[in-house]
């Protein structure tokens, strides 16, 4: 029995890792839910921390989905040395210093320019506290949501599939898998429950999708860093967290997240018109390890393009 689910895994990496990580995160997640803090079936109260039961509620399914997916396909599928590539890509600090500038100034200041321009004239200057709040914020965001799920969706899966798929082929896959793993969160206060509109939940799959083309591009041009990945990503969380409801009170979750999907939206044309899709995908640089039949073999063949 080992020997075949070693078998199956190492034959199918990607799609158990991905079966793995919506499984184990939704059902981690079904306490939560079901708990006051989401349906209100279930008289079960999590402890809060910074104002938020989220980080006892939500964090530990985050961080056994991609997280402890990725480990373990790697761990099974690839060995020591799998990991080691898998751990290495973690440590990729040396990168230009721009694509600081792009994660840790350009995202927030991109995303405050979003709600002036669908705020309605109604912003005021963020108060001290928030601006405070910004560096330790963003630290908890890369420890948090940044470490859970970073190196399951950009370092074990990304590579994976853009080794068979090509860039454009792999944001197609990884962007509604990414939206879908989120889903059930809408269940619960994370997403707005009780209160959020049906349509939500779209436009914020629709971000994802959008906001996976712009990662794809900076982890390909930052030669595979997932500290820039994670920056990136948890720069859109953190500024939305802390700037956006001293700025912009009068904006509903609704109104700022269709305003960044209006803007990831565009973001994802320009890099996909300017790269002719390639975003920043050179088959000659580096993979994730092995390349293990996960489709069939024609799935394989791809335009050998090697430009940015």
């Amino acid at each position: 029995m080992t020997k075949t689910i070693r078998g199956l895994v190492t034959r199918y990496p990607l799609r158990t890792f991905f079966t793995l990580a919506l499984a184990l995160s939704w059902l981690a997640w079904v306490p939560y839910i079901l708990s006051p803090h989401g349906l209100g079936v279930w008289d079960i109260h999590f402890p809060e921390f910074l104002g938020t039961a989220q980080f006892t509620g939500v964090l530990p399914g985050a961080l056994l989905g991609p997280l402890g997916s990725a480990f373990l396909v790697t761990a099974i599928a690839d060995g020591r040395p799998g990991l080691r590539r898998w751990v290495g890509r973690l440590w990729r600090w040396r990168v230009a210093w721009h694509w600081y500038a792009v994660a840790l100034v350009g995202v927030p200041a991109v995303i405050v320019a979003s709600g002036l321009l669908f705020s309605g004239g109604q912003v005021q200057a963020p108060s001290w506290i928030a601006v405070a709040m910004l560096v330790p914020g963003l630290v908890i965001q890369l420890f948090t949501t940044g470490l859970s799920e970073e190196p399951g969706w950009r370092d074990f899966a990304l590579p994976r599939l853009q080794s068979r798929f090509g860039a454009l082929g792999a944001a197609a896959v990884l962007g509604p898998i990414w939206a879908l793993w989120h889903m059930p969160l809408y269940l619960s206060d994370w997403g707005g429950w009780p209160n959020a509109h049906w349509t939500e939940p779209l436009v914020f799959a629709a971000f994802t999708i959008t906001f996976n083309v712009v990662m794809i591009w900076v982890f390909n041009r930052t030669g595979e860093s997932l500290p820039l990945a994670m920056l990136l990503h948890v720069g859109v969380n953190n500024t939305i967290s802390t700037l956006w409801a001293d700025m912009y009170p009068g904006m509903t979750a609704g109104t700022m997240m269709l305003g960044l999907t209006i803007l990831s939206t565009i973001a994802a044309a320009v890099l996909l018109v300017a790269t002719r899709g390639r975003l920043g995908f050179d088959r000659r640089g580096p993979v994730a390890g092995p390349i293990v039949p996960d489709a069939p073999a024609a799935a394989l063949v791809g335009s050998n393009d090697g430009t940015r």
